[in-house]
């Protein structure tokens, strides 16, 4: 039996395998940007973040997400790709797609919500139509509210790549809350 050379702690190279690559990322303290839009409405967080007035959450970094347009209940971001995101297959993982969806779906729900509420995703659906590469990007990706509510709201959102191809599509359904206070 050979042994596996991905372990849980640490990777073993093959001489094969050729010079590893990486990809360095930094973000910023994530509390910072939940307290500064804790004061504004969901619009107002999202221009804030767009604007550079707040950092972008951790994952946007990550994941090399941007806001590009913004309008209550509707979001446009893009994001870029590179090999760094694929699966063992060789196509950029569905797992980034599907987050790209559910960012634009929650983030386009946020967009209508006042001061102190927030939101979560309940559920997600995806379907996904085309195998994504690094050549297929930069991708956009446009959240649509369906129905707003006070408890559950609905949105849509859509994947296109350079070409103009709609690569994935998704349904979701979020939690409507109000957001604690501070010292509750």
């Amino acid at each position: 039996m050979t042994a596996d050379p991905l372990t849980a702690d640490r990777l073993t190279p093959q001489e094969s395998w050729g010079e590893p690559r990486s990809r360095t990322v930094a973000w910023y303290d994530p509390m910072l940007t939940a307290a500064g839009a804790a004061g504004m409405t969901g619009l107002e967080a999202m221009r804030a973040i767009r604007d550079g007035v707040l950092p972008p959450p951790p994952i946007a970094m990550l994941l090399r997400m941007s806001i590009h347009d913004l309008a209550e209940g509707r979001v446009e971001f893009g994001c870029a790709l590179d090999e760094s995101v694929y699966n063992p297959i060789g196509v950029v993982h569905g797992g980034l797609v599907s987050t790209l969806l559910d960012t634009v779906a929650g983030c386009a729900v946020h967009t209508p919500l006042p001061q102190g509420v927030g939101y979560t995703s309940i559920e997600l659906k995806v379907s996904y139509l085309r195998p994504v590469h690094a050549t297929s990007g930069p991708l956009r990706a446009v959240g649509r509210v369906v129905k707003p509510g006070s408890r559950v709201a609905f949105a849509e959102g859509e994947v296109i790549d350079a070409a103009g191809r709609t690569v994935a599509t998704a349904s979701s359904s979020l939690l409507v809350f109000p957001l604690p206070t501070a010292g509750s």
